[in-house]
């Protein structure tokens, strides 16, 4: 079955830069886009970003231009490198295959001084 499992959260200054990890197993993950999104405390879930199978990257208004989505199909990996982190991107950070229902453990960032 589809596994998902997040890592590299933490508690970061603002400004300051994170790189999120997603181990993907259990699908095709070569062939299929991923999503980052994160849910702030309180608040709904929200996409944050989409990486296509052959490296295709869109983003959310509110990140475009400080995170940036990647993939390494080899190893089936996704990351997310945040810089420029402000307090508002406080949340936990889960991972998805675009397509499937299945979401990993997330992995918490708190940007805070």
């Amino acid at each position: 079955q589809v596994q998902l499992v997040e890592s590299g959260g933490g508690l970061v200054q603002p400004g300051g830069s994170l790189r999120l990890s997603c181990a993907a197993s259990g699908f095709s993950f070569s062939t299929s886009p991923m999503d980052w999104s994160r849910q702030a405390p309180g608040k709904e879930r929200e996409w944050v970003a989409r990486i296509t199978s052959t490296g295709g990257q869109t983003y959310a208004d509110s990140v475009k231009g400080r995170f940036t989505i990647s993939r390494d199909n080899g190893n089936n990996m996704v990351y997310l490198q945040m810089n420029n982190l402000k307090p508002e991107d406080t949340a936990v950070y889960y991972c998805r295959a675009f397509g499937f229902s299945s979401w990993g453990q997330g992995t918490r960032v708190t940007v805070s001084s």
